[in-house]
C-alpha cells in the first residue's frame, strides 16, 4: 500500500510539474480601430473627417460604417493613392466624388491637392487616420497623414491615429533620405525600412517638428495591444493594387528601387512585386509579358513584351533590404547608360547609390557608407517606440 502511495504521489507531482512548464498564449492582437472604449470619447460631439481607404476595417466592417452606427458625424472621407476603396492604380488621379455606400463627401487628397485646405477642414474638428501601412519611407500613405498632421496643426484641428500593425516592422535598413531630395515618396530623414507603426511615427514627425515651419498638431495615438515589432503579421486585406499578398509585401522594400530603373517589378500581371524582367535579357528560365490589367495596372511598362528575368517564391525572398538584384541586374543589363532613370535618386533617397551601383562596389561597401545615418536614425527611433 506504501508503495502504491508513493507512486501515485510521483504521478501527481509530474503533472503538476508539466502544467506549470507550458508557457503562457501570447495577448491576442487588439487593433487601435478595434478599442472603442479608448477611441469613443475622444470624437462624442465632434465633427469628424476620416483619411481611410479599404484596408480601414474593424472585422469585416468598415470604420466609417462603424463610426456612423455608434452615432458619430462624419463630415467626409479623405482618400489617398489608391483612392477610398483602394483599386486605382499607382499614380492615377483620384478624384473628388460621393460615397454610393454612404452619400459622404470624398475629397482626394492625392494629384494636385496633397494636404487639406482650410475650406475642407472648416466643418471638422477632428481627423482620424485609419490605414494599414507597409513600413517603407517610399509608400505614400505616410506622406498623406504628414500633410493631414500638418494642416491640422496650421488650423488647430485635431488627429487621432489609429495604429495597425507594420508587417515589415522588424526590420531597420537603408540608406537615410537625403532631404534634397524629398518629394511625396520621401518626406522624412529615415531610412527605406523605418521600423516603425504609422502612430509611432506620427508621433516622430510630430516630436521632430518635420512638419512645414517646425508646426506641430494635437495628436492622440490609439495603439495596439498584443503587438511586437518581431511578430509576424499576414494582412487581412491587400493594401494597394499591386502587393496583393504577403510575398509582394515582404519583397516590396527590395524590389521597389526597380522602379527607378529600366527593369519591370511584373506590373501588368497576377504576380506584381514578385518578379522583375526585361525584354533584352538573356541567360533566364522565367518569363512573363504584362497586360493590361483594369484595377491593377492600365499602362504597365513592356505591356505585350515578353520579358525574362526572376520569379520569386519564398523560398529564395529577399530579406529586408536587400541590393543584390538590383546590382545583379545592372551588371547583366547591356545598354547600362539607361540603366537608371531619374526616378531613381528619389525612391532610393540618395544620389550616391545609383553612382556606386555603377562604379561596381559591392553590397557591403556600399551599406557602409550609409551605416553613421543609420545608426543615428536607429537611436533617435528608440524615443518613440511604444512596443517592444
Amino acid at each position: 500500500m506504501n508503495r502504491i502511495l508513493i507512486l501515485l504521489a510521483i504521478l501527481v507531482g509530474s503533472v503538476n510539474c508539466s502544467v506549470s512548464q507550458e508557457p503562457e498564449s501570447a495577448p491576442a492582437l487588439v487593433l487601435g480601430a478595434e478599442r472603442m472604449d479608448i477611441l469613443l470619447p475622444e470624437l462624442e460631439g465632434k465633427k469628424l473627417a476620416l483619411l481611410v481607404n479599404q484596408t480601414s476595417l474593424i472585422g469585416t466592417t468598415h470604420l466609417v460604417d462603424t463610426l456612423l452606427s455608434r452615432g458619430m458625424e462624419i463630415t467626409k472621407v479623405f482618400a489617398p493613392e489608391h483612392g477610398f476603396r483602394g483599386d486605382a492604380d499607382a499614380g492615377e488621379t483620384i478624384r473628388n466624388s460621393r460615397d454610393a455606400k454612404t452619400g459622404l463627401p470624398i475629397v482626394s487628397l492625392y494629384g494636385g491637392n496633397k494636404k487639406p485646405t482650410a475650406e475642407q477642414l472648416e466643418n471638422v474638428d477632428v481627423v482620424i487616420f485609419d490605414i494599414q501601412d507597409v513600413g517603407t519611407r517610399f509608400y505614400t500613405y505616410i506622406s498623406s497623414m504628414h500633410y493631414v498632421m500638418e494642416a491640422c496643426g496650421e488650423l488647430g484641428k485635431k488627429v487621432v491615429v489609429l495604429d495597425r500593425p507594420n508587417p515589415n516592422g522588424r526590420y531597420v535598413d537603408g540608406p537615410v533620405l537625403d532631404m534634397s531630395l524629398k518629394s511625396f515618396v520621401g518626406m522624412h530623414p529615415i531610412p527605406v525600412l523605418h521600423g516603425l507603426t504609422v502612430g509611432e511615427l506620427a508621433m516622430m514627425i510630430n516630436g521632430e517638428h518635420w512638419m512645414e515651419g517646425g508646426v506641430t498638431c494635437d495628436l492622440k495615438v490609439i495603439p495596439m495591444t498584443g503587438y511586437s515589432h518581431d511578430m509576424e503579421y499576414s494582412l487581412p486585406v491587400k493594401p494597394s493594387p499591386n502587393l496583393p499578398n504577403d510575398l509582394a509585401i515582404e519583397l516590396y522594400p527590395s524590389l521597389c528601387l526597380f522602379e527607378g530603373t529600366e527593369i519591370s517589378v511584373g506590373r501588368g500581371t497576377m504576380e506584381p512585386f514578385q518578379q522583375i524582367g526585361h525584354p533584352s535579357l538573356t541567360g533566364f528560365d522565367h518569363s512573363f509579358t504584362p497586360r493590361s490589367l483594369e484595377g491593377m495596372a492600365k499602362y504597365p511598362p513592356y505591356e505585350d513584351e515578353k520579358c525574362y528575368g526572376t520569379l520569386f517564391t519564398q523560398e529564395n525572398a529577399l530579406k529586408g533590404f536587400d541590393l543584390s538584384y538590383l546590382i545583379s541586374y545592372y551588371q547583366k543589363f547591356e545598354n547600362k547608360e539607361e540603366y537608371f532613370n531619374n526616378y531613381f535618386p528619389k525612391l532610393a533617397g540618395t544620389d550616391e547609390l545609383d553612382d556606386q551601383v555603377r562604379a561596381g562596389m559591392t553590397e557591403d561597401e556600399i551599406r557602409k557608407t550609409w551605416e553613421p545615418a543609420l545608426n543615428a536614425y536607429k537611436e533617435l527611433r528608440k524615443n518613440y517606440l511604444l512596443y517592444p
